[in-house]
Protein backbone atom coordinates (compact mmCIF):
# COMPACT_ATOMS: atom_id res chain seq x y z
CA UNK A 1 0.00 0.00 0.00
CA UNK A 2 1.11 3.57 -0.61
CA UNK A 3 1.04 5.81 2.43
CA UNK A 4 0.13 9.46 2.11
CA UNK A 5 1.31 11.35 5.16
CA UNK A 6 0.06 14.66 6.47
CA UNK A 7 -0.23 16.16 9.94
CA UNK A 8 -3.55 14.44 10.60
CA UNK A 9 -2.12 11.02 9.80
CA UNK A 10 1.02 11.64 11.88
CA UNK A 11 -1.15 12.58 14.84
CA UNK A 12 -3.23 9.45 14.30
CA UNK A 13 -0.06 7.32 14.30
CA UNK A 14 1.02 8.92 17.57
CA UNK A 15 -2.39 8.28 19.12
CA UNK A 16 -2.42 4.66 17.95
CA UNK A 17 1.06 4.07 19.39
CA UNK A 18 -0.06 5.63 22.68
CA UNK A 19 -3.04 3.28 22.68
CA UNK A 20 -0.66 0.35 22.26
CA UNK A 21 2.07 1.47 24.68
CA UNK A 22 0.69 4.27 26.94
CA UNK A 23 1.58 7.99 26.85
CA UNK A 24 5.21 9.10 27.02
CA UNK A 25 6.39 10.73 30.23
CA UNK A 26 9.33 12.90 29.18
CA UNK A 27 10.98 13.09 32.59
CA UNK A 28 10.48 9.39 33.33
CA UNK A 29 11.99 8.40 29.96
CA UNK A 30 15.19 10.45 30.03
CA UNK A 31 15.07 12.85 32.94
CA UNK A 32 15.14 15.54 30.25
CA UNK A 33 14.77 19.02 31.69
CA UNK A 34 15.20 22.07 29.44
CA UNK A 35 15.51 24.25 32.58
CA UNK A 36 18.50 22.30 33.95
CA UNK A 37 21.86 23.95 34.63
CA UNK A 38 23.82 24.87 31.46
CA UNK A 39 26.52 22.31 32.20
CA UNK A 40 23.94 19.55 31.96
CA UNK A 41 23.71 20.20 28.23
CA UNK A 42 27.42 19.45 27.96
CA UNK A 43 26.95 16.30 30.01
CA UNK A 44 24.14 15.28 27.64
CA UNK A 45 26.46 15.78 24.67
CA UNK A 46 29.30 13.79 26.24
CA UNK A 47 26.96 10.97 27.26
CA UNK A 48 25.39 10.87 23.80
CA UNK A 49 28.81 10.56 22.19
CA UNK A 50 29.47 7.62 24.52
CA UNK A 51 26.16 6.07 23.45
CA UNK A 52 27.01 5.95 19.74
CA UNK A 53 26.67 2.37 18.45
CA UNK A 54 26.53 0.74 21.87
CA UNK A 55 23.95 -0.70 24.26
CA UNK A 56 22.40 1.52 26.93
CA UNK A 57 23.98 -0.45 29.79
CA UNK A 58 27.49 0.06 28.40
CA UNK A 59 26.77 3.77 27.96
CA UNK A 60 25.70 3.99 31.59
CA UNK A 61 28.81 2.20 32.80
CA UNK A 62 31.14 4.34 30.67
CA UNK A 63 29.50 7.59 31.77
CA UNK A 64 29.67 6.54 35.41
CA UNK A 65 33.37 5.73 35.10
CA UNK A 66 34.09 8.98 33.25
CA UNK A 67 32.38 11.31 35.71
CA UNK A 68 33.78 9.46 38.71
CA UNK A 69 37.35 9.68 37.44
CA UNK A 70 37.38 13.35 36.41
CA UNK A 71 36.25 16.25 38.58
CA UNK A 72 34.96 18.47 35.80
CA UNK A 73 34.86 19.04 32.04
CA UNK A 74 38.19 20.88 32.08
CA UNK A 75 39.83 17.76 33.49
CA UNK A 76 38.25 15.60 30.79
CA UNK A 77 39.41 17.96 28.04
CA UNK A 78 42.96 18.01 29.43
CA UNK A 79 43.12 14.27 30.17
CA UNK A 80 45.78 12.06 28.67
CA UNK A 81 44.20 10.45 25.62
CA UNK A 82 45.25 6.92 26.55
CA UNK A 83 43.93 7.30 30.09
CA UNK A 84 40.63 8.69 28.82
CA UNK A 85 40.36 5.92 26.26
CA UNK A 86 40.78 3.25 28.94
CA UNK A 87 38.27 4.97 31.22
CA UNK A 88 35.51 4.77 28.61
CA UNK A 89 36.58 1.51 26.93
CA UNK A 90 33.34 -0.27 27.89
CA UNK A 91 31.45 2.08 25.53
CA UNK A 92 33.30 0.67 22.50
CA UNK A 93 35.31 2.61 19.92
CA UNK A 94 37.26 4.19 22.80
CA UNK A 95 39.90 5.91 20.64
CA UNK A 96 37.32 7.64 18.48
CA UNK A 97 34.98 8.53 21.33
CA UNK A 98 37.75 9.93 23.52
CA UNK A 99 38.86 12.17 20.65
CA UNK A 100 35.27 13.24 19.91
CA UNK A 101 34.60 14.14 23.54
CA UNK A 102 37.77 16.21 23.83
CA UNK A 103 37.13 17.95 20.50
CA UNK A 104 33.60 18.80 21.61
CA UNK A 105 34.78 20.22 24.94
CA UNK A 106 37.45 22.29 23.21
CA UNK A 107 34.90 23.68 20.75
CA UNK A 108 32.52 24.62 23.57
CA UNK A 109 35.24 26.28 25.65
CA UNK A 110 36.50 28.27 22.68
CA UNK A 111 32.99 29.34 21.67
CA UNK A 112 32.10 30.57 25.16
CA UNK A 113 35.45 32.10 26.05
CA UNK A 114 36.21 29.56 28.75
CA UNK A 115 32.92 28.12 30.02
CA UNK A 116 31.73 24.56 29.56
CA UNK A 117 28.15 25.46 28.74
CA UNK A 118 25.88 24.99 25.76
CA UNK A 119 23.44 27.64 26.96
CA UNK A 120 24.25 29.76 23.89
CA UNK A 121 22.50 27.17 21.71
CA UNK A 122 19.18 27.96 23.37
CA UNK A 123 18.97 31.36 21.67
CA UNK A 124 19.76 29.90 18.23
CA UNK A 125 17.26 28.69 15.67
CA UNK A 126 17.12 24.90 15.66
CA UNK A 127 18.87 24.55 12.29
CA UNK A 128 21.65 26.92 13.35
CA UNK A 129 22.16 25.10 16.65
CA UNK A 130 22.30 21.76 14.85
CA UNK A 131 24.77 23.17 12.33
CA UNK A 132 27.04 24.38 15.15
CA UNK A 133 27.05 20.98 16.84
CA UNK A 134 27.58 18.98 13.66
CA UNK A 135 30.61 21.10 12.78
CA UNK A 136 32.36 19.13 15.53
CA UNK A 137 33.94 16.05 13.96
CA UNK A 138 32.16 12.96 15.28
CA UNK A 139 28.92 14.75 16.16
CA UNK A 140 26.31 13.72 13.60
CA UNK A 141 22.66 14.69 13.20
CA UNK A 142 21.42 12.07 15.68
CA UNK A 143 23.80 13.16 18.45
CA UNK A 144 22.99 16.82 17.80
CA UNK A 145 19.24 16.14 17.80
CA UNK A 146 19.42 14.23 21.09
CA UNK A 147 21.09 17.21 22.78
CA UNK A 148 18.82 19.81 21.22
CA UNK A 149 15.55 17.96 21.80
CA UNK A 150 16.21 16.21 25.09
CA UNK A 151 17.99 19.10 26.83
CA UNK A 152 16.71 22.24 25.12
CA UNK A 153 13.32 21.00 23.93
CA UNK A 154 14.04 22.11 20.37
CA UNK A 155 11.90 20.50 17.65
CA UNK A 156 14.29 18.08 15.99
CA UNK A 157 13.86 14.30 15.85
CA UNK A 158 16.73 12.03 16.89
CA UNK A 159 16.72 9.19 14.37
CA UNK A 160 18.34 5.99 15.63
CA UNK A 161 18.19 2.61 13.90
CA UNK A 162 14.74 1.79 15.33
CA UNK A 163 13.20 5.14 14.37
CA UNK A 164 14.68 4.94 10.88
CA UNK A 165 13.60 1.34 10.28
CA UNK A 166 10.02 1.82 11.49
CA UNK A 167 9.64 5.16 9.71
CA UNK A 168 10.73 3.62 6.41
CA UNK A 169 8.43 0.61 6.82
CA UNK A 170 5.52 2.95 7.58
CA UNK A 171 6.38 5.21 4.65
CA UNK A 172 7.03 8.24 6.84
CA UNK A 173 10.54 8.38 5.38
CA UNK A 174 11.52 7.41 1.85
CA UNK A 175 13.09 3.96 1.65
CA UNK A 176 16.27 5.26 0.00
CA UNK A 177 16.81 8.12 2.47
CA UNK A 178 20.17 8.39 4.21
CA UNK A 179 20.13 8.84 7.98
CA UNK A 180 20.75 12.55 7.52
CA UNK A 181 17.88 12.78 5.05
CA UNK A 182 15.64 10.80 7.44
CA UNK A 183 16.25 13.47 10.08
CA UNK A 184 15.21 16.17 7.62
CA UNK A 185 12.08 14.34 6.46
CA UNK A 186 10.86 13.56 9.97
CA UNK A 187 11.52 17.11 11.18
CA UNK A 188 9.38 18.33 8.30
CA UNK A 189 6.58 15.78 8.83
CA UNK A 190 6.13 15.64 12.60
CA UNK A 191 4.43 18.46 14.55
CA UNK A 192 6.85 20.06 17.01
CA UNK A 193 5.06 18.90 20.15
CA UNK A 194 5.03 15.28 18.97
CA UNK A 195 8.71 15.00 18.09
CA UNK A 196 9.87 13.75 21.48
CA UNK A 197 6.97 11.37 22.26
CA UNK A 198 6.92 9.95 18.73
CA UNK A 199 10.69 9.38 18.94
CA UNK A 200 10.20 7.32 22.11
CA UNK A 201 7.17 5.45 20.76
CA UNK A 202 8.84 4.53 17.46
CA UNK A 203 11.84 3.16 19.36
CA UNK A 204 9.57 1.07 21.56
CA UNK A 205 7.65 -0.23 18.55
CA UNK A 206 10.92 -1.08 16.82
CA UNK A 207 12.12 -3.03 19.83
CA UNK A 208 8.89 -4.81 20.70
CA UNK A 209 7.31 -5.50 17.32
CA UNK A 210 9.06 -4.04 14.27
CA UNK A 211 12.48 -5.64 14.67
CA UNK A 212 15.01 -5.81 11.86
CA UNK A 213 14.46 -9.54 11.34
CA UNK A 214 11.38 -11.61 12.01
CA UNK A 215 9.15 -8.64 12.83
CA UNK A 216 5.95 -9.34 14.75
CA UNK A 217 3.33 -7.53 12.69
CA UNK A 218 0.38 -8.97 14.60
CA UNK A 219 -0.55 -5.69 16.27
CA UNK A 220 -3.04 -2.93 15.46
CA UNK A 221 -0.40 -0.34 14.54
CA UNK A 222 1.35 -2.48 11.93
CA UNK A 223 -2.01 -3.56 10.55
CA UNK A 224 -2.81 0.06 9.69
CA UNK A 225 0.56 1.59 8.82
CA UNK A 226 3.12 -1.06 7.91
CA UNK A 227 3.85 -2.54 4.51
CA UNK A 228 7.03 -4.47 5.28
CA UNK A 229 7.88 -7.94 4.01
CA UNK A 230 6.69 -9.50 7.28
CA UNK A 231 3.17 -8.03 7.16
Amino acid sequence: MTQTWDETRVRALHDDLVELYDPVDRVAEHGADPTAEPGEGVRQLVTTILSQNVADENTRRAAEALFERYDDFAAIEAADHEELRETIRVAGLPDQKAARIQRALTAIREETGGAYSLAFLDAMATDDAKAWLTEIKGVGPKTASVVLNFHFGKPTMAVDTHVERVSKRFGLVSESASNERAHEELDAQVPDELIYPLHVLLIRHGREHCSARGADCDNPVCEVYCDCEYC
